[in-house]
């Protein structure tokens, strides 16, 4: 593959970034097969691996830490923080507090002393972005981490972190990491530009909408929700939904324009999110090695302007098939005491 620069940080990523989020119990409890999946890839030029601190609670991160054994210094390791480790409540977010000590855990179970990428998992509403930057930035000073990121932040939100970090003198966000895919191409409207404009890289995430570009569901065919993310979230892979009936009807479409292309719907998929030239770097989460090797297949599939075209006809630019899509909504839309007045305020004088 290919290597890309990511955020202008001088590290060379490549393409395909090995997304470890099915790793443990989420996905894949055998550890041996997870290795062997990390090595596969390795081998097929991969030299970029994603994973979280609340993937599998820390499982995730233990199963890459033990597998990069003795192979560390070839790999961009890159992990998150944020999503709520266990049950004590101080034990989430993005406050100084949690991130000093979290960090030191993720190493631990990671079997390494310093993060090549680090990034906040979520935006956090109960916390200043200067208090969770400034912890970041003395992360970097100290070794620790080598870089800093952020994950599914909308753009008038990545738009303050820059300024933020420019005001105060911090280490500033090299990257996001958003959701992008045929089938969720909000992004392409205000985040991906801000990616663009601030020279920051794009590392997308749920590139398959979830499963729905890998041939996997089709119309007509029951819906398999025992496994891989449907079994996290089974209902939103229910058919009888208006979002799903349409996605089941947009697959057959794109079938049509990955068969005429010479390649799978999986394939297709894939390069069609790479083809962004504000994209860095695209995450495969396979569970199972026979889907690591499918996707790894695809890593040399390139898409011409015609079947681009095609894609922007059935899928166009800058939409979500579905609300759900995006998966990010700010807390100002999802809690309602955030947009409306009490009522002891609501009389007019």
């Amino acid at each position: 593959m290919n290597l890309r620069t990511l955020g202008g940080t001088g590290i060379k990523v490549s393409p395909y970034c090995l997304g470890a989020m099915m790793f443990g119990l989420w996905g894949n409890r055998d550890h041996v097969d997870c290795a062997r999946i990390i090595d596969h890839s390795l081998d097929h030029g991969i030299n970029f691996i994603d994973t979280a601190d609340v993937y599998s609670q820390g499982e995730s991160e233990e199963i890459v830490g033990k597998a990069l054994k003795g192979k560390r210094d070839q790999v961009v390791l890159a992990t998150k923080v944020h999503g709520q480790m266990g049950k004590d409540p101080l034990h989430a977010g993005n406050s100084r507090r949690w991130i000093v000590q979290e960090v030191d855990n993720s190493l631990r179970r990671l079997q390494t002393d310093h993060i090549d990428l680090y990034q906040i998992h979520r935006p956090d509403p109960d916390t200043d972005i200067e208090e969770t930057l400034g912890a970041l930035t003395d992360l970097v000073h100290a070794g620790k981490v080598r870089a800093i990121g952020q994950s599914t932040f909308p753009a008038e939100q990545m738009v303050e972190a820059q300024w933020a970090a420019a005001r105060r003198g911090y280490e500033r966000f090299r990257c996001d990491q958003p959701p992008y895919s045929i089938f969720a191409r909000g992004i392409e409207a205000a985040v991906l530009p801000t990616c663009a404009r601030y020279g920051m890289g794009a590392i997308v995430w749920s590139p398959l909408s979830g499963g729905w570009l890998s041939g996997k569901y089709r119309k007509g065919k029951a819906l398999d929700t025992s496994s891989g993310r449907a079994a996290l979230r089974p209902e939103r892979f229910d058919p009888e939904t208006p979002g799903n009936a349409r996605r089941l009807d947009l697959v057959e479409q794109l079938v049509g324009i990955a068969d005429d292309a010479g390649c799978s719907l999986t394939h297709l998929a894939m390069a069609f999110v790479l083809s962004h030239p504000a994209v860095t770097s695209a995450i495969i989460g396979p569970r199972t090695f026979e889907q690591a090797a499918d996707l790894l297949e695809g890593a040399t599939v390139v898409l011409d302007d015609a079947t681009l075209d095609r894609i922007d006809a059935v899928c166009p630019p800058g939409t979500d098939v579905d609300t759900s899509d995006g998966l990010y909504q700010s807390i100002e839309l999802t809690d309602v005491t955030r947009r409306r007045l009490p009522p002891a305020r609501r009389e007019v004088a």
